[in-house]
């Protein structure tokens, strides 16, 4: 994926500077001289990222960040100031008016490009969709949930356990003894039908397709 980033300086010499580095890296690079013209070229293309000068003649940094914070069409840009004003109140300002970063210049170019990398690896990340072992069930960790063709099923702790356990490992084959120690540990003493038990009431609320039994040596996930 080509990334769009959007250069706003109204120093020509900055401007072509950062933009062959970036370019170089495999982006593909805007450039405006002002904030005007700017949100003119960001409406265009919708750049995955702008670096955005503080001090422009026309409209400044601060004006340009609040007016692409108010365009819906523009609400998932990151916008990263690049400034010589490098004032612990000029940074809160940019932020006041919605920045995601503020880096100061003068700035090496192997950093700058570090921290442009650093941040669009971020923006991947947020856009990346959640993968799931099987197109009917995705586990939700943070609310202890599973979800089966969009139904929530509230599953007790071992339960979850469990099946988190087989789910994150889909077609792997896990044994008996690798689902005590990670599952019950040394907390209780666990006989022998204690997983059978499990494994039997998750088949009822999942399906008896997706978890699979290998006679005496353990269980896999299907998807």
């Amino acid at each position: 994926m080509s990334h769009r980033i959007l250069l706003v300086d109204d120093e020509v010499d900055i401007l072509e500077f950062v933009r062959y580095n970036l370019v170089r890296e495999g982006y593909e690079v805007f450039t405006a001289q002002n904030g005007a013209e700017a949100l003119k070229i960001a409406a265009e293309c919708h750049p995955h990222l702008i670096l955005l000068d503080m001090m422009m003649p026309v409209m400044d940094g601060a004006q340009t960040c609040r007016a692409i914070r108010e365009n819906p069409e523009l609400k998932d840009t990151m916008v990263v100031f690049l400034s010589a004003l490098g004032e612990e109140e000029q940074q809160l300002a940019g932020f006041g008016v919605g920045a995601d970063d503020y880096l100061t210049k003068p700035i090496k170019m192997k950093l700058l490009v570090s921290r442009v990398q650093a941040i669009l690896k971020r923006i991947d990340a947020e856009e990346a969709p959640a993968k799931s072992s099987s197109p009917g069930i995705t586990v939700d960790r943070e609310r202890y949930m599973v979800i089966r063709d969009g139904e929530e099923i509230s599953l007790p702790r071992k339960e979850f356990a469990l099946l988190d356990l087989l789910y994150s490992s889909p077609g792997k084959l896990i044994p008996r003894e690798e689902i005590y120690a990670k599952i019950w540990g040394t907390e209780v003493v666990v006989g022998d039908r204690t997983i059978d038990v499990h494994i039997r009431k998750l088949r009822q609320k999942i399906g008896d397709e997706r978890i699979v039994t290998v006679k005496g040596v353990g269980y896999k996930y299907e998807p």
